[in-house]
């Protein structure tokens, strides 16, 4: 059976068995239902406000259309930092007095391989996702490459399973150079991953800039898409550039039509979280000043989104 076939039969499983799967986190990501209904989630990343502080950045959550967070640390923002200087008690306060839940912990810096006490965080607050990325091995093709993200998925089985026990989703982003950052390396993922508690956190960005590759990379994604980041590359992020430059990397600025990539993300009736998002240079400043200019420039970016989508 060839690779595009055995796609599509776990696509089709996947629809057949949704209602055994509909009690885990990645299924709820993976509806099934018969009608049409698909709507835009929106969360907020913390670090789009570099080290503002939670008191700031908290009532910020519901101008942009979302009820959730996504908390990160250093050296993106400081807000992981802020959550465990305050206290828990104390942050679980400013949560329910703004209405807003903790959705999603960033943590990077801790990899995959090291999530057993932030599984915890996660389960204290409720929060159904924890993203962080593959590592190494980079720059392999092939059955090479293949293998290696055989192996990958095979080393997380147990982290998985402990995940699953906290009712918590592993997210894996295709980041630059690293082992999952490739279409093909992505397409590997989603046929060797195991089912349940593990995805992929798909960042535009860090693949080429084409609407069908990437339509399509969601699309054989499919229940393995567990979130998306409404982000492309424009003119990058890695060199200090002219704030206007800086801001191609967001949706409605740079030339990438987000259109098919919507359509496809409502043809897989994707029901995770979307986040507004891009890089500053240097890391841990706002992409804007002052705090209401970056709540502005999202906004701007999610009725882009908003437009695209009713065309599709």
């Amino acid at each position: 059976m060839s690779m595009i076939e055995q796609r599509t039969d776990r696509r089709t499983f996947s629809r057949g068995m949704a209602g055994a799967f509909f009690s885990t986190p990645l299924a709820l990501r993976w509806a099934a239902a018969e009608d049409d209904t698909f709507t835009l989630r929106y969360i907020l990343a913390s670090c789009m406000y570099g080290t503002t502080s939670l008191d700031a950045i908290l009532p910020e959550v519901h101008k942009i259309g979302a009820d959730a967070i996504d908390i990160w640390p250093l050296r993106h923002g400081n807000q992981r930092e802020q959550m465990d200087e305050m206290g828990h008690d104390v942050f679980a306060e400013k949560l329910a007095s703004s209405g807003v839940k903790l959705g999603i912990l960033t943590r990077y810096d801790l990899g995959p391989w090291k999530l057993a006490t932030e599984l915890a965080v996660a389960k204290r607050f409720g929060s159904t996702l924890i993203i962080s990325g593959s590592g190494g091995p980079k720059g392999l093709s092939g059955q090479e490459l293949k293998t290696a993200v055989r192996q990958f998925c095979e080393r997380l089985k147990p982290h998985v399973d402990t995940s699953a026990s906290h009712g918590v989703t592993i997210g894996i982003e295709n980041h630059a150079n690293a082992l999952i950052d490739s279409p093909d390396s992505l397409r590997y993922f989603a046929e060797l991953a195991p089912e349940g508690h593990l995805g992929i956190a798909l960042a535009p960005y860090h693949l080429p800039q084409d609407p069908k590759l990437l339509s399509s990379l969601i699309r054989d994604l499919g229940p393995k898409l567990v979130h998306f980041y409404a982000w492309q590359h424009g003119m990058g992020c890695m060199t200090k550039l002219p704030k206007e430059q800086e801001l191609l990397q967001l949706p409605g600025r740079g030339s990438l039509d987000f259109a098919p990539l919507l359509s496809a993300l409502k043809q897989i009736k994707y029901q995770g979280w979307t986040e507004v998002f891009m890089h500053p240079v240097p890391r841990g400043i706002p992409i804007l000043e002052p705090t209401s200019a970056v709540t502005e420039e999202i906004n701007r970016a999610r009725h882009y989104l908003e437009e695209r989508y009713s065309t599709v």
